[in-house]
């Protein structure tokens, strides 16, 4: 007998209303304000909204929540669009809140002739201090028991801009004593003399958020409004705006949200790293934005695989970060090409290979996918290997090369270290070896075994590249966590980034940026043996070779913890 498949809540929220007949398909929104960039959290939301509609036969609306217009810009607009393009999705159709801003007015207005709402004149403060705790009732406004009349004239004249910004507010009238907080009247519109991405100056008075949703998603018919668990005390509001104005009933469920060690998501932080320089822009590689992880080397396959991996929960939690490196290590071990660099060289010579002599030996593209074959890479007399590949004097358990010890050199021959060169200072220079013609290819005819394999790059052949090593961009797990008088600035890693100019082997050199099938900028993704995986820069150039590190072999913070 087959297993049942095992569902999340959603899931089988769903498959109950289909099979009950409250909907005959589902239609679920994504809605992001567009106040900044897209970040992995984010990633989530799209991932569950776009997989839940795919997987049920429904579709997927993209609304911006652009009501606030001091904050967003249509630069946003496109950055975020491009984002869910990117992960794979398409949207049933694009919306903006504001192509409802007059039906929202009007709306509001059949409150005020219902009772249900008023225009009050007292400042934000006042409104605040009033509102009571949660142990504590609220106080009335003054200004409750203005008559209809009267607030259909001021809210009018909001909207014809004659007030100030911040001179009065539109609120609903419920109840000031009630338990939930959310109904403490809240404010339905504020006023803001500010231009508008795609309305202009239309408008002067914009609607709140929790007035707005829950009737964008009534006007699309959204049967699934899927927010995270921080709005799931807004929800009995949501519907408690549906229900007087008698309209189409969307209903809001809420899931755990994304969040992850080592980073922080609150766009207001992100927006201060960025504008105070702490990293390069918005897709900065240490950045959790969508653009960010894409330039540094994240698939869309393995950021859908993360979402997928920890599942929909009701409850928050924390998710460790070498989840998602180890998400991307999973995909890039089955699809990236291996090349051979080295990050840290120091120069070899193998005194008993013919000076002008070159080959060029067989490597294999990707042992994961033998149908991705081999290339040549060429071997001589001068190499380099990476510095702490070697030591004059090797501990018990070292297997690299050391005075007197043979290794492997990754598909060319077995070498032994004969002696060493240093300068001055006494670094050294250069490893002298010998090798043995006999085991070209990397094996010994004899049988005999070595530990140890090294990768390497012909000097002669040798490219330049600029390898930037990112890592992560906060020091700790929790970088919010900060002593009393610091920020969580205080927390950043001082080494989540390192240059280095690395020698390459030429293959390299045909590195480029790419672009995918939706038109959107796909950098060429690399395993360098034994380092990490790597992918080229937007800044790379012929000329100039630019790779980033998209994550080390293994979880290099492990030892660290």
């Amino acid at each position: 007998m087959e297993e049942k498949q095992n569902l999340n809540f959603l899931e089988e929220i769903i498959e109950e209303g289909l099979r009950e007949g409250t909907y005959k398909s589902i239609l679920t929104r994504f809605p992001p304000e567009p106040n900044g960039y897209l970040h992995i959290g984010h990633a989530k939301s799209i991932c569950l909204n776009f997989g839940l509609a795919k997987k049920y036969g429904g579709k997927t609306n993209l609304r911006f929540d652009d009501t606030n217009p001091v904050k967003e810009d249509t630069e946003y607009v496109d950055s975020i669009q491009q984002d869910i393009r990117w992960l794979g999705f398409e949207w049933a159709g694009v919306h903006y809140a504001s192509d409802y801003f007059e039906q929202l007015y009007e709306w509001a207005v059949m409150l005020i002739k219902k009772g249900l709402a008023y225009v009050d004149d007292q400042t934000q403060e006042e409104i605040r201090a009033g509102r009571g705790t949660v142990t504590e009732p609220g106080k009335n406004s003054p200004y409750r028991d203005r008559t209809v009349e009267e607030n259909l004239d001021l809210f009018e004249r909001m909207r014809n801009g004659e007030f100030e910004d911040g001179s009065k507010v539109l609120r609903a009238k419920i109840d000031m004593a009630h338990p939930n907080m959310q109904f403490r009247d809240p404010i339905m519109y504020r006023i803001l003399h500010a231009e508008h991405h795609r309305t202009g100056n239309k408008w002067c008075i914009y609607p709140m958020y929790d007035y707005a949703h829950g009737q964008s998603d009534s006007i699309e018919h959204i049967t699934h409004s899927i927010c995270t668990l921080e709005f799931d005390i807004h929800r009995p509001l949501y519907d408690w705006f549906i229900a007087q104005l008698s309209i189409w009933p969307s209903h809001q469920y809420e899931f755990a949200r994304l969040n992850i060690n080592y980073t922080v998501m609150s766009k207001r932080k992100l927006l201060q790293l960025v504008k105070e320089h702490y990293v390069s822009g918005w897709d900065d590689p240490r950045m959790p934005t969508i653009c960010g992880f894409r330039r540094r080397g994240y698939t869309a396959e393995s950021i859908r695989n993360f979402c997928e991996d920890i599942g929909v929960a009701k409850r928050d939690n924390i998710i460790d970060y070498v989840r998602l490196e180890n998400s991307l290590r999973d995909h890039l071990n089955q699809v990236a090409p291996r090349r051979m660099a080295v990050l840290d060289p120091v120069r070899v010579v193998i005194d008993n290979y013919p000076e002008e002599q070159e080959e060029w030996l067989d490597a294999v593209n990707n042992p994961e996918n033998p149908a991705d074959g081999t290339r040549k890479v060429p071997f001589s007399r001068e190499l380099y290997i990476e510095r702490e590949d070697f030591m004059e004097v090797a501990p018990k358990k070292y297997f690299r090369l050391s005075l007197g010890r043979e290794v492997r050199l990754r598909y060319a021959y077995f070498v032994t270290a004969q002696s060493v060169e240093k300068d001055a200072e006494g670094n050294i220079t250069c490893i002298r070896c010998t090798y043995d013609p006999a085991t070209r290819g990397g094996d010994a005819p004899d049988g005999r075994k070595v530990k140890g394999t090294l990768h390497w790059v012909s000097a002669k052949h040798a490219i330049d590249a600029e390898v930037r090593l990112f890592d992560r961009l906060f020091a700790v797990e929790s970088p919010d966590d900060v002593e009393e008088g610091k920020t969580f600035l205080d927390n950043l890693n001082p080494d989540s980034l390192r240059v280095v100019t690395a020698k390459c082997e030429p293959s390299l050199a045909e590195a480029r940026m790419g672009v995918d099938d939706k038109g959107i900028p796909e950098p060429a993704r690399y395993q360098f043996e034994r380092m990490g995986y790597f992918c080229t820069d937007p800044d790379s150039t012929p000329e100039h070779l630019v790779f980033n590190r998209s994550c080390t072999l293994k979880d290099s913070w492990a030892k660290i913890k």
